[in-house]
């Protein structure tokens, strides 16, 4: 929101359906003021994908032949294509969007790299719902961060240091 950044003093956010792995729309107002507006799950074609460009055929392979994937994707299709659609359609997203921030207009939004934000899907198909971790020798492997905030926890920190 470059020129209309004082609309957003910290983090707005729909309120999440427990049941869903989609959270709609945020936006939030970083350290430098910048205001980043972001639906909250795109599926990705890359691991790495911060650019709509960006593709890894080893990574889409490797989620197109998860059962848990496909069990994930059919039982939310709806709302799904709605947030895959307001993240390929301007004037949808500014809608979305003005639910939260009615001053918003559709000149006010530029194009900013995409974050990712990796979520665990079991092979029933359900999201794991919380931190997970699993040991590998000397290697403690973080398999699911629910929330981007835990990544930067010091509780959290703390905890895996101390107790694991």
């Amino acid at each position: 929101l470059p020129g209309r950044s004082e609309l957003v003093h910290g983090l707005v956010s729909e309120v999440p359906t427990p049941n869903l792995p989609f959270h709609g729309v945020q936006l939030s107002r970083g350290i430098d003021g910048r205001v980043l507006i972001g639906p909250s799950a795109v599926p990705a074609l890359s691991r790495e994908g911060y650019r709509r460009r960006d593709i890894s055929l080893q990574d889409v392979r490797g989620t197109l032949g998860f059962a848990g994937a496909w069990r994930m994707s059919a039982r939310n299709f709806g709302y799904g294509a709605g947030e895959l659609a307001r993240s390929l359609v301007k004037p949808a997203f500014v809608r979305s969007v003005r639910r939260l921030l009615p001053e918003l207009r559709s000149r006010d939004l530029h194009s900013a790299p995409a974050g990712v934000r990796a979520l665990a899907v079991r092979r029933d198909g359900t999201l794991a719902d919380s931190l997970e971790f699993r040991r590998d020798g000397a290697v403690l492997h973080v398999l699911n961060v629910p929330s981007s905030a835990a990544t930067a926890s010091l509780a959290i920190g703390e905890h895996l240091a101390t107790h694991l």
